[in-house]
């Protein structure tokens, strides 16, 4: 796809692959039981692969619900979806005098405090319309919910109040589902919650939906998927840990060289100059990195401003013309320095991958997360808003 004016003036940019999507919630709908709803988490713009192009995209392979951390992010879905009724959910952030908005266009939000009920209750009074509110339970994350002693009360205030609330769910969040480490305390936390959907049960006329697994649960705890699951990191391509896909491999049949996921977000920039610099010396501030050699060296206009690390000085690297190039000097605002020596016939405004494949070599966001000592969510969520993101495919 061609670039636009204003996306041609910048010095990079991030491709969004519809193919990869579609097949990234075709085999995440495979795996979901029949009437389970997916919920696409979009918080962090999207993960990094940005709020205004993702949601067009997700609606297109049948997404119709969203879920953000905070109301600047569901006023993003309100202004970007294609379709009038697809929902958004609200699982953190909403300030006391932005529950009123929230009510008025139909956002639904998470109650996980008696504070919040209340006032919800109070908005949703002076409006004369009903709050779309799911309860979150503690169940033994210790962040946020309501606590055992408060479920019967919280029950009751809705259940009394069937002018004021649309009750849209019943949740928790499970502590750590990509690490088997957590398995016993996941155990545990998954019977405090079923201990106060029983309650439930016995207080409401009919329950709402249920929903407590983010993507690691999901694709490794099958029998914890209830009503709806809330899916972050996995429709963009990537596994949240290294154990959650290969539990996945060794449970299923497909080829274990065949990543059943694909990557959503390339990124890419260019060769911006290039230059040789002498045997013994110093390229880049300070005295770095020594050339020891007689160098040809690619400068890139990317730098930590753009979300790569000063610590990828030295240590970093990236693709041009299939090759890997290693940095080479102290990583800039703006600028990098790559060593092109034995990468032959390197120009002036030729391809730089930084996160993506290129030729037959490829820096997944994960090598990249090695390098940085970061993990997957930091890497692409640290990417600057700014940074053009385009559809291809």
């Amino acid at each position: 796809m061609q670039r636009s004016p204003s996306e041609s003036l910048q010095p990079s940019l991030i491709e969004l692959s519809r193919s990869a999507l579609e097949q990234n919630f075709s085999f995440l709908q495979s795996r979901a039981k029949n009437g389970v709803r997916i919920s696409s988490v979009i918080k962090g713009n999207a993960y990094g692969h940005g709020i205004s192009s993702f949601i067009p995209l997700a609606e297109l392979c049948g997404i119709d619900h969203f879920s953000v951390f905070s109301a600047d992010e569901a006023e993003g879905v309100l202004k970007f979806r294609s379709n009038p009724d697809t929902d958004v959910m609200i699982m953190g952030m909403v300030r006391d005098e932005e529950l009123s908005w929230a009510i008025k266009n139909g956002i639904e939000f998470y109650l996980f405090e008696m504070e919040r009920l209340d006032r919800a209750l109070e908005e949703a009074g002076k409006l004369g319309k009903k709050a779309r509110v799911h309860l979150q339970i503690e169940t033994g994350m210790h962040r946020t919910g309501f606590e055992k002693p408060e479920w019967e009360t919280v029950f009751q205030k809705i259940k009394e109040n069937p002018e004021s609330f649309d009750l849209k769910g019943i949740c928790t969040h499970y502590a750590g589902a990509e690490s088997v480490a957590n398995y016993f305390r996941i155990q545990k936390q998954n019977e405090t919650f079923r201990e106060a959907l029983e309650m439930a049960k016995s207080m409401f006329d009919q329950m709402p939906p249920v929903h407590a697994s983010s993507s690691a649960a999901f694709l490794t705890m099958p029998d914890k998927q209830y009503d709806m699951v809330r899916i972050g990191i996995a429709q963009y391509g990537f596994w949240p840990s290294r154990e959650t896909y290969m539990h996945h491999a060794k449970a299923s049949e497909f080829d274990k060289d065949q990543d059943p996921l694909r990557r959503v977000m390339t990124w890419k920039s260019e060769v911006m100059s290039t230059k040789w610099v002498k045997a013994g010396d110093f390229i880049g501030y300070g005295n770095v990195y020594m050339a020891g050699r007689d160098m040809r060296i690619a400068t890139v206009p990317i730098g930590y401003t753009h979300g790569f690390g000063r610590n990828l000085t030295n240590s970093g690297y990236v693709l041009i013309g299939g090759e890997r190039a290693n940095v080479s000097g102290l990583v800039n605002m703006n600028m990098i320095t790559v060593d092109i020596t034995d990468i032959p016939g390197v120009e002036k405004g030729n391809e730089v991958v930084l996160i993506g494949h290129q030729g037959d070599d490829q820096i997944t966001v994960a090598s990249f997360g090695e390098m940085t000592n970061n993990l997957n969510y930091e890497i692409l969520t640290r990417l600057p808003a700014s940074i053009p993101r385009i559809v291809v495919d």
